[in-house]
């Protein structure tokens, strides 16, 4: 006769039974419904975004009061500006909120502490970085572009003061980083939100003057956006250090180790070969459109604008997918890693066309808000008509970006990027050829979003996301966190074991 297994009942010394263990807390990131969690997730980076755009609308609208050349001049400087924020944010922020999630997925909580202060290492080398190089070669650069006589003076001032602070945007974003790669989301969004406040109104009393401030012009623009960084940045290292957050940067006797920053650095700094493919692409199609003289070249830069504004709202959805692709990853999850990509490619693909489209049919909603000279008026709404319905692709890349930072896998959409950066150049020379309009070049960079997301959708699809070695389907998964009931500080992951079926 067969043996009967009985499942045994814990007891203690006393042979009394003991209490049932603890149920595990579980972690909405990694067994939340995926839509609702993304969602909840995504909506605090919205709202702080949406005043991220009021600050393009109000930047670019009294610097339209300076004048055309002041719009132009930046038109130059906007790519090395948005270069440093996606660079920093984007790029190695995700890298930074992929370790720091990956490793709480796994439940190393002490690992995610030392990948934090390594990060801000990472931030403050990679700020000084900038700083020195803008200072140094920046005048020369924007002259490269096209810039000349006071379009090139104004851009200069507003990069020498940009840039001499270029070490807080950067600091700030490590933060940021460290604080979604938690899940937390709410508080990186409350700092954006009152960094954009202050940017309004410190960006339009500097440059334009009140009262007794004198007008300081595009430095004074700058000068604001660096003020308003350095208030997000002290907030969020109060919060930091305080303990509130899950994870505290491990400063004190911190031991510099090569595997905390090869596990940033190998999402991070390949992720920053992207944003640098794409301001190179925006730089040399500037260049491209400079020749067709001032009034075109500040009509794609109102355009370009808008651009932005709607990445930003694909990087609200793509930096949630962050964390909760992260912990799928380091649970072992990958199956749910894929479906959270998806999703979100398809929330991005769709909120930004529709908003794209409304602007292409109805483009006078957007340029009536920067200028009223005919000119750069009709340059808009030529580039907005061809261009704007694209940016749905644009915003599915942005995504894919994104979901790829939380898997560690972010070869494929750079090298998206670096298949955009050949089109726009080797169609622009083509173009040039061929005594081509401005309007043949709005063309082209219309054609080229499309190449850019329909490559990053196929990347995420072609990859594999499986780590190696692989576990089998009777290893542990983790499948919650519980408390220690000795230091109810520290977490500890919760197993579960898929038995597969066996024979005997």
């Amino acid at each position: 006769m067969s043996d009967i297994g009985v499942a045994e009942i814990p007891v203690d010394e006393d042979e009394r039974p003991l209490p049932p263990p603890e149920t595990p807390i579980r972690n909405a990131l990694v067994d939340g419904p995926i839509l609702r969690t993304l969602l909840w997730l995504a909506w605090p980076n919205v709202v702080a975004l949406s005043a991220g755009t009021c600050v393009v609308i109000a930047e670019t609208s009294y610097i339209g009061r300076l004048g055309v050349e002041s719009l132009a001049a930046m038109a130059l400087v906007f790519p090395f500006v948005i270069l440093t924020m996606t660079m920093s944010g984007g790029a190695m922020g995700g890298g930074v909120a992929s370790a720091v999630a990956r490793a709480l997925g796994a439940g190393d909580v002490d690992r995610a502490s030392t990948l934090a202060a390594h990060a801000m290492l990472i931030g403050i080398c990679f700020g000084l970085t900038f700083m020195l190089g803008m200072l140094i070669f920046g005048p020369a650069l924007l002259e490269l572009l096209g810039g000349r006589g006071k379009v090139l003076a104004d851009a200069v001032g507003y990069s020498q003061i940009f840039f001499g602070g270029a070490v807080l945007p950067w600091l700030m974003n490590s933060m940021t980083g460290i604080l979604r790669g938690t899940g937390n989301m709410k508080l990186p969004s409350m700092m954006m939100l009152s960094s954009a406040v202050c940017q309004i109104i410190l960006g339009g009393t500097l440059g334009l003057g009140l009262g007794p401030i004198p007008q300081f012009g595009m430095r004074g623009v700058a000068a604001g956006s660096l003020i308003a960084y350095s208030i997000s940045l002290s907030v969020m290292a109060w919060y930091l250090f305080s303990g509130r957050a899950r994870v505290v940067p491990r400063i004190r006797g911190l031991r510099i180790r090569r595997s905390m920053f090869i596990d940033i650095l190998k999402v991070g700094a390949v992720s920053c070969l992207s944003p640098l493919q794409s301001v190179l692409t925006i730089s040399i199609f500037t260049h491209m459109l400079a020749g067709f003289g001032t009034a075109i070249l500040a009509g794609y830069g109102i355009g370009a604008r808008l651009e932005f504004m709607l990445t930003s709202v694909a990087f609200a959805t793509g930096i949630a997918s962050v964390p909760m692709i992260g912990m799928a990853i380091g649970a072992g999850r990958t199956a749910r890693a894929r479906r959270i990509a998806w999703t979100a490619g398809l929330v991005s693909f769709v909120s930004v066309g529709l908003i794209g489209t409304l602007i292409a049919i109805f483009p006078d909603l957007w340029v009536n808000i920067f200028t009223g000279d005919a000119g750069v008026r009709a340059a808009s709404r030529q580039y907005l008509s061809t261009a704007a319905p694209m940016y749905a692709f644009i915003g599915l890349a942005i995504s894919m970006y994104f979901s790829s930072q939380g898997a560690a896998k972010v070869v494929g959409p750079v090298l998206a990027q670096s298949a955009r950066l050949l089109f726009i150049g080797g169609g622009g020379w083509w173009l040039s050829t061929h005594n081509a309009t401005a309007t043949n070049y709005f063309a082209l960079a219309a054609t080229s979003m499309v190449v850019l997301g329909v490559l990053s959708a196929s990347s995420v699809f072609l990859t594999r996301w499986e780590p190696k070695g692989r576990r089998s389907g009777n290893s542990p998964r983790i499948v919650g966190h519980r408390r220690l009931e000795h230091d109810p500080e520290k977490w500890v992951p919760v197993f579960r074991k898929d038995h597969a079926q066996t024979k005997g």
